[in-house]
């Protein structure tokens, strides 16, 4: 099971890219923004049960890898920019602007660490830790990138 948390956490190796993995992560995450989008215009209950499911096993792996690692979220743990980027899937449409806008303002987000992702980032350990600031990062970039579509 430690093997196949590794593997989730550092979603199949890319997160021992040898610079910005959490970049490339992201970046890994956009063609899955308009594939939920197409999803999220048939169905929002299956979208947001996707999500759902994503963030659990990431909350899983990032614990598992946290652990393995020794360290709290380890560089190459990138399961937790995966999970963010579909977090702000949820607000945004099918289209690869939209997905190429919400990857932008994610990583913004996620480098800033507004409140509270700054606090989850700091004070909580485990999983819920290492995913939960970037569930934030994910919120707030999908609100902004949905603000942006609608003003153009």
């Amino acid at each position: 099971m430690r093997a196949l948390a590794v593997t989730i956490a550092t979603v199949g190796g890319l997160g021992h890219a040898p610079w910005a993995p959490g970049t490339w992560a992201s970046l890994a995450a956009v063609p899955l923004v308009p594939a939920l989008g197409w999803l999220h215009a048939r169905s929002l209950v299956a979208h947001a049960a996707i999500v759902i499911a994503v963030i659990a096993v990431a909350v899983w792996a990032a614990g598992r890898a946290e652990a393995y690692f020794a360290e709290h979220d380890a560089g190459c743990v990138v399961v937790d920019e995966v999970s963010g980027m579909l977090v702000g899937s949820l607000f945004v449409p099918a289209t690869w602007l939209a997905a190429l806008l919400l990857f932008v303002l994610f990583r913004l987000f996620d480098i800033w660490k507004p409140y509270p992702a700054n606090v989850i980032d700091r004070g909580w350990s485990g999983g819920v830790g290492v995913v939960g600031d970037d569930l934030v990062a994910g919120l707030y970039a999908g609100l902004a990138a949905r603000a942006v579509l609608e003003l153009m």
